[in-house]
């Protein structure tokens, strides 16, 4: 019999900005994989809620308050993972926010410092202590989201083309530090996803945001169900000769 490598019985998994989106199908779909989840938001009560919703179904969860921008919080955030679980063999770093519409001339320090604290040190903060538990046990996978932006430049959101850029460079650096101890570390680069960070980039006008959509070459939004199938491909076994890999999820955007 050929073992599944999408069967996540007795992992241990953690999403980031699992409340909604992508993290949360993600989570769900780790969950369905027979692996325990820890949830992280920082939409307490929203995160709480969808925890239980998988508890109720008979899955094993929790979830955990967490500001990634905050490294104490990061920090708690895995020791509690591996206090609950007892270890942590897959991570999907996903918690990001989407920069405030405005050329570079007119952007504020403060919002640079809000995009670039949560989309990229909250990254950054996530692996360096995911990678510490990793590390002692010898094993492990991290799927960082990153985003089409990591490809190109956008004009008015220059802070979260920026942090994105920074996600891949990380991913690829950290790989290189952790392969030989067992751990890989990848990144998705989504690109129009049916989420509500989508829906900010166009302030949400839905014309706006349905005219996209029907600009992309397969003809619609992705969902979040289908980056969530990557992310559980990434961290398999099935993937474990990819490493330092930025995978680009778009429906064809940046082909053309």
């Amino acid at each position: 019999m050929v073992n599944d490598p999408l069967d996540y019985s007795g992992k241990v998994t953690l999403v980031t900005g699992a409340a909604a989106g992508m993290g949360l199908a993600t989570a769900k779909a780790f969950a369905e994989a027979g692996a325990a989840v820890v949830l992280a938001d920082y939409k307490e009560e929203a995160v709480k809620a969808e925890a239980q919703n998988l508890v109720s179904a008979g899955y094993k969860a929790i979830a955990v308050r967490c500001d990634v921008s905050d490294d104490a919080q990061v920090a708690a955030m895995v020791d509690r993972t591996v206090a609950e679980f007892g270890r942590l063999d897959a991570a999907f770093n996903n918690a990001g926010v989407m920069a405030r519409i405005a050329p570079t001339a007119e952007s504020t320090r403060e919002e640079w410092d809000r995009v670039i604290g949560i989309n990229l040190r909250g990254v950054w903060s996530c692996m360096k202590h995911e990678l510490r538990h990793m590390e002692h046990q010898g094993s492990g996978a991290i799927v960082n989201n990153a985003s089409v932006g990591a490809l190109t430049g956008n004009p008015g959101i220059g802070s979260y083309i920026a942090s994105k850029h920074g996600v891949v460079g990380l991913t690829r650096t950290d790989a290189l530090e952790y392969i030989q101890r067992g751990v890989r570390v990848n990144a998705v680069n989504p690109g129009l996803i049916d989420t509500q960070i989508a829906r900010d980039v166009v302030s949400g006008d839905e014309q706006a945001y349905a005219d996209i959509a029907k600009s992309v070459p397969i003809g619609r939004a992705g969902t979040p169900k289908e980056i969530a199938s990557v992310v559980l491909w990434l961290c398999s076994s099935g993937a474990s000769y990819v490493v330092g890999h930025a995978l680009t999820v778009d429906g064809g955007m940046t082909v053309v």
